[in-house]
């Protein structure tokens, strides 16, 4: 039983390597998105900066180690058995839960996770021990309050949720100050940001930016840097003692010092900007690892001490044997911190997911139109209406010269960035330095703040006082920022509730149980990293396409990209309508319901991806010759809406077949069937032309392709009318020859709309 256990705890530690690379990928986002996304630095840079960050947390993060031992369950009572089921359960499904957040590029927190499955698993215990009348050395029943540290878990719990508003709030107002301040063009390091080339004062921008740099390398080196070695032994107690008491002079004199030699390195065009915000980056990166580290390695630490209390003495009684050891603060070797330093530093280097992840929270945040990932919803909707509504009854408040004057320091369009960048460095420094501030605050106070909820609603509260959320934007942003927190409450739900039912399992299941729940969790990680993979060979090639056109700067070069995505685009739609087609029909003439039930979800995302690659060809075509453009937008909108009724025809087929085979109605009579068949396979062998017209753009055959689909148009027709004439004479049955009909008239209109998307994407190319 004992080298069971000793297997669990090896299990433990491998799902804690796993967990720390999906952990990092998950959270490289924290730290990484608003230096990317400002592009102060190459990238290779950044990840070194925040690599030696992290390294450097980790080092550090052992006071951390307290909340997986005694901050959610009072394990004095509860036995070695009783825990070793509560961590297996906690590794099993933080690791399930957050590969698959990871795969779908969405920024989940692993706090959450390991508190709420914590308390989940803590929670299954309890409540047996509760049932059983288990009863402390006193002989009075234990009760929750007993059992779980209750007053812990809700600090945990509120500072986490509560986090989430206060940072939002924060990041607004702050970046609403500082943008009044510095507007979107100033000089820095010799160089403007505006974008007819009018250069700021030297004296009066050195001196705004200095004092700015000067306030942020304080906070950051204060509240991340010197708040992080307290709990290590460089800081000696009398280091200690000085610094707890001279603590406003030591930040009045950083403030001052740091600030006249910021302003001076201005004024000789070194790039201070720039320095703070990779400064920034290291300091959020320390912090991320001292305040998350107990997240992924934690609780295999908080087993293998267990493990060893237990062999030290608990005589093999693991279902009795009291886990009392861990009443006492932690002592992790500092070679454990080490270890896990190092694995995060290579996840952080090599791992493909941490970049689509923070691909997520710079697309939310960026200043100008792009590609929007998320779609409308009805409460974004409702938010964005309402916040329309106020902010017209304040601007009739407030005096007009005010107004005037605020709006002036807000003209984003006089300002130019960096090649490529999503916003400038004022708002990457503000993100950085509010949300390093936050997370270092609840490290102090050993309360595991989520720095996922903190920097991503830090930057989402910034990019909204920035009006980076314009009117044709904001309710996608919204949407995304809905979606996201979303993701986040139901992690924090489906941690409790799966860790809840995993536990109950293993503790009744005994080792069998824990054998499957380690099998599974294999089994899982495997599939779902081979699915990431496919995932990412199949990424379509416009969305390539598309990057590249906004960052090109020759106009004929982007109308080349331009059309190419016009192309590639139109290419996939078309080989989507031909498969779909074919399925459709196959899944009313075999009665595969669950097949016609499949492609109406299909369709609508299909009809998503067109609404989403039509707003990326619009903005395309505002980035091309004027001219150009308004002779050609016509032809544009013309295929673009032809793809658009294709996807109609076939929600008008898949319907009434979805409702005809799901109700079991007679089937179509076979004798409609070869002949058919023989018609649809011929409309396919067009949609098969039309793909290679589209791939090599030859007009003439275009026109050939449009004469032979009108051809087949006229023969369906025929044999349209010879099935209306058997309907008349009461030949067939009505039902399942009325649907047919329908299919059959469909097939004409996509002959039709295909007809017009030929000449539509000629005229507009040629």
């Amino acid at each position: 039983m004992d080298i069971f256990f000793l297997g669990i705890v090896i299990f433990l530690i491998v799902l804690a390597i796993f967990d720390l690379v999906v952990g990092v990928s998950n959270d490289a986002v924290n730290f990484l998105n608003s230096a990317i996304g400002a592009k102060v630095a190459a990238f290779r840079t950044i990840l070194i900066v925040a690599a030696v960050g992290i390294f450097a947390g980790a080092a550090m993060s052992n006071g951390m180690m307290d909340v997986t031992r005694h901050g959610i369950l009072t394990p004095m009572y509860f036995s070695f058995y009783d825990v070793m089921c509560v961590f297996l359960a906690v590794m099993v499904t933080d690791v399930i839960l957050l590969d698959v957040f990871n795969t779908l590029g969405m920024p989940t927190s692993t706090t959450v996770s390991m508190v709420f499955e914590l308390l989940g698993g803590a929670f299954a215990i309890a409540l047996l021990k509760i049932i059983s009348g288990t009863t402390g050395a006193d002989g009075t029943l234990l009760t929750l309050g007993d059992l779980l540290n209750t007053e812990k878990a809700l600090s945990v719990i509120l500072g986490i949720f509560l986090s989430v508003g206060v940072a939002f709030v924060v990041g607004t107002l702050v970046q609403w100050i500082a943008r009044l301040v510095f507007t979107f063009t100033y000089r820095v390091n010799g160089k403007t940001t505006c974008a007819d080339g009018n250069m700021g004062g030297l004296t009066s921008s050195s001196l705004k930016i200095g004092v700015f740099s000067g306030i942020a390398v304080t906070i950051i080196i204060w509240f991340l840097l010197i708040n992080g070695l307290k709990g290590t032994t460089l800081m000696t107690p009398e280091a200690k003692d000085f610094i707890n008491d001279n603590t406003w002079y030591i930040i009045g004199g950083g403030i001052g010092a740091f600030s006249v030699v910021m302003t001076l390195l201005s004024a000789l065009r070194v790039p201070v900007l720039k320095f703070v915000v990779l400064l920034g980056t290291f300091a959020l990166a320390m912090a991320f690892a001292g305040n998350d580290l107990v997240n992924f390695v934690g609780v295999p630490l908080t087993g293998l001490e267990s493990y060893k209390d237990y062999i030290a003495h608990g005589n093999g009684n693991a279902g009795t044997f009291l886990m009392v050891s861990l009443m006492d603060s932690a002592q992790t070797p500092m070679i454990y911190l080490v270890l896990a330093g190092v694995v995060m530093v290579l996840a952080l280097l090599f791992s493909k997911k941490a970049q689509n992840v923070v691909k997520t929270s710079v697309d939310l945040s960026r200043r100008d139109e792009g590609d929007e990932m998320f779609g409308s919803s009805v409460v974004a909707r409702l938010l964005v209406r309402h916040a329309m509504k106020v902010s017209a009854k304040v601007s009739g408040i407030v005096p007009a010269p005010v107004s005037r004057w605020v709006n002036s320091r807000f003209n984003a369009d006089a300002a130019t960035l960096e090649e490529g960048a999503a916003f400038d460095h004022i708002r990457a420094a503000v993100n950085l330095v509010l949300a390093g501030l936050l997370v270092a605050l609840g490290t102090s106070l050993k309360l595991p703040l989520s720095t996922t909820y903190v920097t991503f609603m830090v930057a989402m509260g910034a990019s909204l006082a920035d009006r980076a959320w314009g009117r044709e934007s904001a309710v996608f942003r919204i949407t995304g920022m809905l979606s996201v927190i979303g993701g986040w409450f139901i992690t924090a739900g489906a941690a409790f509730v799966m860790c809840y039912i995993i536990t109950n399992l293993m503790f009744f299941g005994k080792f069998f149980a824990m054998f499957v729940a380690v099998v599974t969790a294999i089994v899982l990680i495997i599939r779902s990293n081979i699915a990431y993979a496919k995932k990412k060979t199949t990424v379509r090639e416009n969305d390539m396409i598309f990057r590249q056109m906004l960052r090109e700067p020759d106009e004929d070069k982007r109308w080349e990209l331009l059309c190419r995505h016009i192309r590639v685009s139109n290419t996939a739609h078309l080989r989507f309508v031909a498969e779909t087609y074919e399925g459709i029909t196959d899944a009313f003439l075999n009665e595969e319901y669950r097949r016609l039930r499949r492609a109406a979800t299909e369709i609508e995302e299909e009809r998503k991806e067109l609404k989403r690659q039509r707003r990326r060809e619009i903005i395309g075509l505002r980035k091309v010759n004027p001219i150009l453009a308004m002779e050609r937008n016509t032809w544009y909108f013309l295929g673009n809406n032809s793809v658009g009724q294709m996807l109609y025809c076939l929600k008008r087929i898949n319907e009434p077949c979805s409702e005809h085979v799901g109700n079991s109605f007679m089937p179509i009579d076979r004798k409609y069937v070869t002949s058919f068949l023989s018609y649809r396979n011929e409309i396919l062998k067009i949609y098969r032309r039309a793909e290679d017209f589209l791939t090599d753009g030859n007009a003439a055959a275009a026109d050939t392709l449009r004469a032979d689909a009108m051809a087949l148009q006229s023969s369906i027709s025929g044999y349209r009318k010879r099935i209306i004439d058997d309907i008349q004479r009461g030949q067939v049955n009505i039902e399942s020859t009325t649907v047919f009909l329908l299919i059959v008239q469909e097939s004409q209109e996509l002959l039709s709309s295909m007809r017009h998307m030929l000449r539509g994407i000629s005229k507009f190319q040629n």
